[in-house]
Formats: C-alpha cells, structure tokens, sequence
C-alpha cells in the first residue's frame, strides 16, 4: 500500500512539472501580445506601423512634375496672319519676306476691302429737303454757288457736297478757301470703293522667325498681325 501512495504521488509530480514547463502545451485560451508575435512564423520580420505610415502605403504617389525639358520647350505660332493689303503694298511686303525663305510656309489670299479713291468737302446733312434748301440759300448769300445737294439716294443725303479731289491736299485747300469766305460748317472726308486685298499667312514659325516677321510688318504699321487657324 505505502509502495502504491509513494509511485502515485511521484507521478502527480511529474505530471505537475510536465505542465509547468509547458510539454503539454497550454491550457489558456489568452496569450499576451508579445507572446503571440513570437509565435508568429518569422515574427523577427514583422513590424508595427504608425497611421501616417500605413496612409503613405495606401496613398499613390503625386504625379512627377513637369521636367525641365518640357517646360523650356521652344515656342511655335501654329498659324499668323498680316493684312489687308493694297496691291501696291502688299507687293512691298511680300518682296520683303524673300529673306525668311518660307517656302510652302507663306500663302497669299484675296479678301474684299475698300480703298479710299478720293475726299469731298461737304456739309452734313441738314436733317430734311427743306434745312438742306436753307444751307444752300446760306451759301448763296456768301457768294458760294458751287455746291451741290444730295438728295434720297445719297448715303449722306441732304447733306450739301463742296467739291470731290483727288488727294487730301486738295480738298483741304478748298476748305480753307471755303472758311475765308465764312462757311465754317463745311468738313473733309474720304470716299471709298470697292476693291480687293491681300492678306498673307504664315504657319509652324519658330520664335526668332516670328520675331522677324513682327520686325517687317512694323514697317505697314497701318496692318494688324493677328493669330489665325
């Protein structure tokens, strides 16, 4: 009997120790966090994140920005246009742009315009037949008589004409003339017609040939350079 208490409690013993240094593995269902990264395969690895870390891993990366070359990339005009030209010159311009060697890059086209073709001395329209038959009797007491009023077909009608020249010069000297004798009403003006220009284009010009271009056309200051499709 003693034999048989002595070999039970040895193997409680052994039991308890077995336990203990965990040969029967554990029996609790609750295991510290350290423990549990140790038991992790290759738990040495393994590594904890902060927030702004593990955002920087979701997050893309923010586009490159513009390379150097890209920016620096040298500046074109797709498409420029000079003009409305009188015939004369529009064939000073063109004899002027030999030097830029445009070949196929330069076109010519025609586009309706109008030229003045000579200046009248006038006096605008009185309003009605009977103000413009008023200025006309005005006029006679001055001594004026050559004078002409123009009537419903006119676009100045009832105005009064006091001469049609040639050039500026001349019409202002009859205005002049017009003034001594006390009609100061009276005024010059251009007269247009109908005639065609030219208007010159230029494509895929680079900026020192631009720039050319802008140095000739300042020469026609009358002319707008413009950007064109």
């Amino acid at each position: 009997m003693l034999k048989f208490v002595f070999w039970l409690l040895a193997a409680i013993n052994l039991l308890v120790l077995a336990i203990g240094q965990g040969y029967l593995g554990s029996f609790r269902s609750e295991t510290r966090e350290p423990a549990r990264l140790q038991a992790q395969l290759q738990a040495d690895k393994l590594k904890l994140l902060s927030e702004v870390q593990a955002q920087a891993i979701v997050t893309p990366p923010a586009a490159a920005p513009e390379t150097p070359a890209a920016a620096n990339a040298p500046q074109s005009y797709a498409c420029t246009e000079v003009g409305s030209f009188l015939l004369a010159d529009g064939r000073r311009f063109e004899a002027q742009l030999d030097a830029l060697a445009l070949g196929d890059r330069q076109s010519r086209r025609n586009v309706p315009g109008q030229e003045i073709s000579s200046y009248m001395v006038y006096i605008p329209s009185q309003g009605s037949k009977e103000g413009a038959d008023r200025k006309a009797g005005e006029l006679k007491q001055l001594g004026v008589t050559n004078y002409f009023v123009m009537g419903e077909g006119s676009p100045m009608r009832w105005g009064i004409s006091l001469g049609v020249f040639k050039s500026e010069d001349s019409a202002q000297s009859q205005l002049a003339a017009l003034n001594k004798r006390g009609v100061h009403s009276a005024r010059v003006g251009p007269r247009y017609s109908a005639s065609k220009q030219l208007s010159y284009q230029f494509r895929d010009l680079d900026a020192a040939t631009h720039a050319r271009l802008v140095e000739i056309k300042a020469k026609f200051p009358e002319q707008e350079l413009r950007s064109c499709k």
